[in-house]
């Protein structure tokens, strides 16, 4: 529980306003604040969900109805009467948070996802180096992929940084809602916001084309129509950098396959295996001093060999042709995993609870005396 943060009272009462909530979470470290009806303030740090105060009172109907109301602009208050929900990016002079108010059984329940403000750069990152040069190409798809919370933005920033600082381009933004604000450097950037600037990504990616990018990032690639506008940008000379809630290459590749009927497979198939420049899986970890999250990633990167098994419709084979990549930079998610047991960062209970073939690593665990 969360006894830094104790009051010196019986309970803690709901405070004034959201701000108040969202400048401990942002002092903590969390990555998300919760205000649900019917439960106390909550935040997730570290990864773990948990009441911001153990002696902390529920949050009324009222509460949260006062909550809402004292920060949603007249519009999203408007939408979310009238839709149930409503997300965007909010902003305060102390930072920017993703906002998402929806409307259920017993009131309404507010998140907020902490945005860093700061742009960290891949070293500050450590992203690995065989990533860098996805960022060199100028044209070519491609895609970070890991589930809700798993850093996706903040990897996704690093490489429109790293572009906007080393190259002379048009770097155009596709968000929901905008997160990371970047300053143009050698680029020219321009963000654009889904419902706030246009009415969704397909729209909005339509539009890019038009307005003579060079780089485009689609931040969510969430439809048929998206998707397959991404893929023929990336073959027309732009580098499109997207974002898919996947867990690793092999399945990032059967999602985006998947999504078109079946006589369309074969030619996107081909359109695909040479367009893709890279895919970068990601998962946080918890770390085994509790002290945060460590970031395991999965890098793919799109060889003839490569090329070869998306085109022949052979994705089950990636992870082996990954296992002889490593000269290019090429990582298996399990095999990252296994790097941060060896450097004692994470427990092996987490090593193999996160592992893609659980099997063969429990077997590797139990072999080095790692698991009972």
């Amino acid at each position: 529980m969360s006894e830094e943060t104790e009051a010196h009272q019986d309970t803690v009462a709901a405070l004034s306003h959201v701000d108040d909530y969202l400048k401990i979470g942002q002092e903590y470290d969390c990555s998300d604040i919760h205000l649900p009806t019917a439960s106390p303030p909550m935040w997730r740090r570290y990864g773990q969900l948990q009441p911001i105060w153990t002696n902390a009172q529920k949050l009324t109907a009222a509460d949260t109805k006062r909550l809402a109301e004292g920060f949603l602009s007249p519009k999203e208050l408007t939408r979310l009467q009238e839709r149930g929900d409503v997300d965007f990016a909010y902003a305060t002079p102390f930072g920017r948070f993703r906002a998402s108010v929806v409307t259920q059984r017993l009131g309404y329940d507010m998140t907020f996802r902490i945005i860093n403000t700061h742009v960290r750069t891949m070293d500050e990152l450590a992203l690995p180096r065989g990533i860098k040069p996805l960022t060199q190409y100028h044209n070519g798809l491609v895609l970070v992929t890991g589930s809700v919370g798993s850093g996706k933005s903040t990897t996704l920033a690093a490489l429109v940084n790293e572009i906007n600082g080393e190259r002379n381009d048009h770097i155009i933004t596709l968000e929901d809602p905008i997160e990371y604000v970047f300053e143009s450097k050698g680029c020219h950037v321009n963000q654009r916001e889904v419902h706030s600037h246009t009415d969704s990504f397909a729209a909005a990616l339509r539009g890019a084309l038009r307005e003579d990018p060079d780089v485009i990032m689609v931040g969510e690639m969430r439809d048929l129509e998206t998707i397959s506008l991404a893929i023929t940008a990336s073959e027309t000379g732009h580098l499109v950098l997207g974002t898919l809630h996947t867990g690793s290459a092999s399945r990032t590749l059967d999602r985006v396959l998947d999504v078109f009927p079946t006589d369309q497979r074969d030619q996107i198939r081909v359109m695909v295996s040479e367009s893709l420049r890279g895919i970068i899986s990601q998962q946080l970890v918890p770390r085994v001093d509790g002290n945060g999250r460590a970031l395991a990633i999965e890098l793919l990167v799109n060889t003839p060999a490569v090329s070869a098994c998306i085109r022949d419709g052979k994705t089950f084979m990636l992870p082996g042709v990954m296992q002889t990549g490593r000269a290019v930079g090429m990582m298996t998610m399990d095999d990252a995993l296994k790097n941060l047991l060896d450097r004692g960062v994470i427990s092996p209970e987490d090593c193999l609870y996160r592992a893609i073939d659980q099997d063969e690593m429990r077997k590797d665990l139990k072999e080095r005396k790692l698991l009972a």
